[in-house]
């Protein structure tokens, strides 16, 4: 019965864009309620959480998909059930133990208690859960934003994938440990983004050569969070564009 109520919700919101629920926190509950909340221990012994979304048909490719530094709050359990309507099964990690900031100093401090190594083994271990899971195609691929669009890499390092995407996330790895990815890697990055910006991004572009990797860019004139509309550096027209090309990415390399 559960199943089929949150089938039923993701359902009811099918017909509405997804920067419509995004802006509006009572559909983005509304979207969240949807999923399922799952459990697993992971290789380090560690019980860790996570949301899941489930599309109408399946087996599916999977994706994995990694919070911004506000933790794994409605919005991006809105995006993973986005997924699931595109037709993909969709995991929402939370690598935040529960915890959700509203506010800047709450996130980073949040941000900054992550152990890397504990991050890193939660993330192995659902992307091993995920490939065997009944729903799933085997194919999996990572997405992440800001704090999360590091950690897409990461995980992708540590447990190749089929397809890697990153949202304004930190890149700064070497050759020798992207020859580890087995799979692209997608990069969207904003002109005006003070953090990562294009020397940044330029370097990683240059050690994904020297690594033999695929790496397809796009920057667009925008701000670090540009796809979240909760931020005020929001920009409508590319997020959108950043979601179609991260679909179309998807869709070639896990189906």
């Amino acid at each position: 019965m559960q199943k089929l109520a949150r089938r039923h919700v993701l359902t009811s919101l099918a017909g509405i864009p997804l920067a419509t629920i995004l802006a509006n926190p009572h559909l983005a509950r509304a979207a969240a309620a949807g999923l399922e909340e799952v459990s697993i221990t992971t290789e380090g012994g560690r019980k860790v959480a996570a949301s899941l979304a489930v599309p109408e048909n399946t087996p599916a490719g999977t994706i994995v998909v990694i919070h911004e530094w506000w933790g794994l709050n409605d919005q991006i359990k809105t995006v993973a059930a986005e997924y699931a309507k595109e037709g993909f099964v969709a995991l929402a990690v939370d690598l935040y133990d529960g915890k959700t900031a509203d506010q800047p100093e709450g996130a980073r401090s949040l941000m900054q208690a992550v152990n890397p190594e504990e991050a890193s083994d939660s993330l192995t271990s659902w992307i091993a859960w995920l490939k065997k899971h009944p729903s799933s195609t085997g194919k999996v691929g990572t997405v992440g934003f800001c704090f999360g669009g590091g950690w897409s890499l990461n995980a992708s390092i540590a447990a190749p994938v089929d397809a890697t995407v990153v949202y304004y996330g930190r890149v700064t790895r070497p050759a020798e440990d992207l020859k580890k990815l087995s799979g692209p890697v997608l990069g969207h990055f904003g002109t005006e983004d003070g953090f990562i910006d294009e020397a940044m991004v330029g370097a990683f572009e240059a050690e994904m050569a020297k690594a033999g990797k695929p790496f397809q860019n796009h920057w667009y004139v925008a701000n670090h969070a540009f796809a979240n509309p909760s931020s005020a550096r929001y920009d409508e027209e590319d997020a959108a564009l950043a979601w179609s090309r991260t679909l179309t990415f998807f869709k070639k390399n896990l189906a």
